[in-house]
């Protein structure tokens, strides 16, 4: 499978050339696999276990797709920092680490390994079941919803600047949108970009099926806008906001699916926050304002400003969310 020659793994008679890899774990998982962690694993066929999973995504020596699920979290997670960080990293896991080899690919990558034929699903009579594909991205729905909720979490200084605190809406009654609707292109899935054949975001682009494409937002569909104010459009909007706080208050006394609220780090002592419901995705920062997308609202972002109660709903999520390791 793609990548290194370094980057071989071996599995039972054939090699994986490694092209990237990712984590499945409970606080950390390609988001637009699912709205939680057990979600995201029975799109795989995978258990939920605790620990979680390493994917690594590569091709063979014919140039087929595989995912070889291990159990060494860690090896993986190294690997990852190290590619993040513009460095190179053997990814070799031991063959008693392999938990399975699932062909095809759950997500879309943008490399291909040099020197073998071009990324392609493996034949019938090879795989045991049917191959792996990424989520279809190409219109609004809650894989671009959950997309659009990673763009904004990787760019928050950005979305945040957009937003003044006295037009934003509060969390007490979901008034004062925003005004005006700003565009905002470059949806991109942030996940399976890194690894040994493209480091740090600059994957080197092939020719064949499926290289050189990444996950972007189809057409208007892909393109993230800040919520107006008025109009029916806008009271439909403060409703559904509140309905989302509402849900998410409620994860607090029962505790949703595992992944269903993940805590990261933000700057100073501040935490980001995801949280993820049926039709909807929450991202805040504890010392700040939050977003709301909906699968109701295409393409459209709902800024929510502090007000009296969304500080301490956010400190209560934060309590209960799981955390990387």
């Amino acid at each position: 499978m793609a990548g290194t020659d370094e980057d071989a793994v071996a599995t039972e008679d054939d090699a994986l050339y490694v092209l990237t890899a990712v984590l499945l774990t409970p606080a950390q998982f390609p988001s637009v696999l699912g709205d939680d962690y057990p979600e995201a694993c029975a799109a795989l066929g995978l258990p939920p276990l605790a620990d979680g999973y390493g994917l690594v995504l590569g091709q063979d020596g014919s140039g087929a797709r595989w995912t070889v699920v291990i159990d060494d979290v860690s090896l993986v997670a190294v690997a990852i920092a190290s590619w993040d960080c513009g460095m190179e990293h053997e990814l070799s896991p031991d063959e008693r680490t392999v938990v399975t080899a699932l062909p095809g690919w759950p997500l879309a990558v943008a490399v291909a390994a040099p020197g073998v034929p071009a990324p392609h699903d493996p034949a019938p009579e090879v795989a045991d079941r049917p191959p792996l594909s990424p989520p279809d991205t190409s219109a609004w729905g809650p894989a671009q919803r959950r997309l659009g909720a990673d763009e904004i979490a990787l760019q928050w200084a950005r979305w945040r600047e957009q937003v003044d605190d006295s037009g934003s809406a509060t969390a007490e009654d979901g008034t004062g949108m925003a005004e005006g609707l700003e565009r905002l292109e470059g949806l991109e899935d942030p996940t399976g970009q890194a690894g040994p054949a493209g480091q740090a975001g600059e994957p080197e682009a092939s020719e064949g099926d499926g290289a050189g494409s990444e996950v972007r937002g189809g057409g208007d569909s892909g393109e993230l806008a800040r919520k107006g104010a008025s109009g029916a459009g806008a009271k439909q909007g403060l409703s559904s906001v509140r309905r989302v706080l509402a849900e998410a208050r409620a994860y607090v006394d029962t505790p949703p699916p595992l992944g269903r609220v993940r805590s990261s780090f933000a700057a100073g002592d501040a935490r980001t926050l995801r949280v993820d419901g049926p039709g909807w995705s929450l991202v805040a920062r504890t010392d700040d304002i939050a977003f709301v997308l909906l699968d109701e609202e295409p393409g459209e972002v709902l800024p929510v400003g502090r007000g009296p109660e969304l500080p301490g709903l956010l400190r209560a999520l934060d309590e209960m969310a799981v955390r990387p390791g």
